[in-house]
């Protein structure tokens, strides 16, 4: 049971096309986290939480399809299942792009670009880095549970 887990967990065409989806998850993100901040002047913390929501959708629904479609039962209750179940597990890896963006807005830094400080912006990919594989192993086992194929 464990080397199947393992084995699942380390299928480089599965761990390609996650990132790939995240790849396409951070646009959304950063998107609508800048749209908010730059646009409309939300905090950046808070404009951050809007977009991941924005980005978990989306990712959700082409993982669903595509990384792991040969995976689940079919059907409108067991895919809100999943869905419910992958908000609820990116919302660790939520909990640690919060913290991130939140300590680095703490730095007394300054990029300004044009009138603007691209600081307030930078943390925001840094972020999403760094939750990636938190993001990978717990939809993995949790969302799609892996190990039952």
């Amino acid at each position: 049971m464990v080397r199947e887990t393992v084995d699942a967990l380390v299928s480089g065409v599965r761990f390609g096309k996650f990132v790939s989806v995240g790849a396409i998850g951070a646009v959304f993100d950063i998107t609508t986290t800048t749209a908010l901040i730059v646009g409309l002047g939300v905090l950046g913390e808070y404009a951050k939480l809007v977009g991941a929501e924005v980005a978990i959708v989306v990712m959700f629904a082409i993982n669903e399809r595509w990384t792991f479609s040969e995976l689940g039962a079919p059907g409108t209750l067991p895919t809100l299942k999943r869905f419910l179940r992958s908000n609820l597990v990116r919302s660790g890896g939520l909990a640690v792009q919060f913290l991130i963006v939140r300590a680095l807005r703490q730095l007394d830094l300054s990029v300004p670009l044009f009138g603007f400080d691209l600081w307030q912006l930078i943390p925001i990919p840094i972020a999403i880095g760094a939750s990636m594989f938190l993001n990978y192993v717990a939809e993995s086992l949790i969302t799609w549970r892996v190990t039952r194929s």
